[in-house]
């Protein structure tokens, strides 16, 4: 008889992450995966794990997520962080690094660039900090820049956490968005920006 550990461990692992999917669903994830195990040997696994009875249940909103919108008491306590993106008249992407206190909406940084490594994120909030303080948190989203283990290591030794919003939920970032909103209408749609340096002196004359 073959060993089915690895079909075990595999199905397992299915079941824990897709825990309301049923068979059918995950021996379609396994072909995807380019696993070339036959049908009626991965169902007699599956149901010698007893899988197709599982309890389904719905899982509890992470409080991290349920209450990051709430509203600060104090100012610098919760800052959003956020990028957008436009074009110069010639064709070059631009970005434009955003950062806001959630307390008064405050525009605490509007930072076009043309590349934004999170060396040059980590310089931006230094300078604010410089400024400001260090806040108690920073609401990100799941973007390069805030996942890398650079700007990690860096808020873990300023003793700032980071708030990551659920992927594919902006509304969870909702006082930045709102400011993304206002800031396209009067900038970013509102001019043909020739070069950077021209968007970065209407930036500062709009923040």
């Amino acid at each position: 008889m073959k060993n089915d550990s690895n079909v075990e461990e595999k199905l397992k692992s299915l079941a824990e992450e897709y825990t309301t999917r049923g068979f059918d669903w995950y021996y379609l994830k396994i072909r995807q995966e380019g696993l070339k195990w036959n049908r009626k040997r991965v169902l007699r696994v599956y149901r010698s794990l007893n899988l197709g009875l599982r309890r389904k249940y719905k899982k509890r909103i992470n409080k991290v997520y349920e209450d990051c919108l709430n509203q600060p008491i104090v100012p610098h306590d919760t800052w959003s962080m956020d990028f957008m993106s436009d074009s110069l008249e010639d064709g070059r992407r631009i970005r434009v690094l955003n950062i806001i206190d959630d307390y008064n909406r405050q525009a605490l940084a509007v930072e076009p660039g043309l590349s934004f490594p999170s060396g040059r994120v980590i310089r931006v909030l230094e300078r604010l900090a410089y400024e400001h303080g260090y806040p108690r948190q920073i609401r990100v989203d799941n973007g390069p820049e805030y996942t890398s283990n650079e700007l990690k290591l860096y808020c873990e030794l300023k003793g700032v956490k980071l708030l990551f919003i659920p992927l594919g939920k902006p509304n969870k970032n909702g006082y930045i968005e709102r400011f993304n909103r206002t800031f396209r209408e009067d900038v970013l749609d509102a001019y043909i920006f020739e070069s950077l340096s021209q968007l970065q002196i209407i930036c500062g004359q709009w923040r």
